[in-house]
C-alpha cells in the first residue's frame, strides 16, 4: 500500500483547506514518509524501511531490535 509507515501504521488523514473566507474544500494531510535504512546487528545486515517521523524517535528511544521484533509479531515483516 502507498504512503504508509511500516512501523507505525500512518496513513494519510483528509480534512478541509479553510480559505480566509471560510471556504471548505477537501485535502489530504500527508504521514512525513523517509526511506531509511537501519543496521541490525543482531542479523547483521540492513533493513531498509519506509518510516515516519514518529517511527524513527520510536527507533531511536527503543532501539531497532525491539522495534522489528514488533513487527514480526504483528506479521508486517
Amino acid at each position: 500500500m502507498a504512503r504508509v509507515c511500516d512501523v507505525t501504521g500512518k496513513k494519510p488523514q483528509v480534512g478541509n483547506n479553510v480559505s480566509h473566507a471560510n471556504n471548505k474544500t477537501k485535502r489530504r494531510f500527508l504521514p512525513n514518509l523517509q526511506y531509511r535504512r537501519f543496521w541490525v546487528e543482531s542479523e547483521n545486515r540492513w533493513v531498509r524501511l519506509r518510516v515516519s517521523g514518529a517511527a524513527l524517535r520510536l527507533i531511536d528511544k527503543k532501539g531497532i531490535d525491539v522495534v522489528l521484533a514488533d513487527m514480526r509479531a504483528n506479521g508486517q515483516a
